[in-house]
């Protein structure tokens, strides 16, 4: 992120010096207003996907600490939360293999998305 060379204030706040045969300084600036809103409106969601990523390494690291304790509140592909406590079968077991890989899954998605990949698709596609 540290290439970023201007900021929706750098672009409002550029004045360029008119010539005989320029642009029509009004239809320019239109542009840029346009430029400016879509520049925020990318920097907000990736702000969103970085604390989206945050969330989920978290509950990454919180399903690893839990080891096959079933007595915290899970969360689902889905986004909702499963707070049975019940014993684990073999079932839940698989539940709690397919919730990690798609917890993995949306990590990887998320840090590609947010860092760019200079890779083919990672490894953790194949589950």
């Amino acid at each position: 992120m540290n290439n970023i060379q201007f900021t929706p204030k750098d672009i409002l706040e550029r004045a360029f010096t008119q010539k005989m045969r320029g642009y029509d300084p009004n239809e320019v600036d239109t542009f840029l207003d346009g430029i400016i809103k879509d520049y925020q409106a990318f920097d907000s969601e990736l702000t969103n996907l970085k604390n989206e990523n945050d969330q989920l390494k978290m509950e990454i690291q919180r399903l690893k600490q839990s080891g096959g304790s079933f007595n915290e509140p899970r969360v689902a592909p889905s986004g909702y939360f499963d707070d049975s406590n019940s014993t684990p079968s073999s079932q839940d077991t698989l539940g709690r293999t397919r919730i990690e890989n798609e917890l993995l899954k949306r990590v990887s998605n998320l840090e590609q998305r947010v860092f760019g990949s200079t890779e083919g698709p990672s490894s953790i596609d194949r589950f």
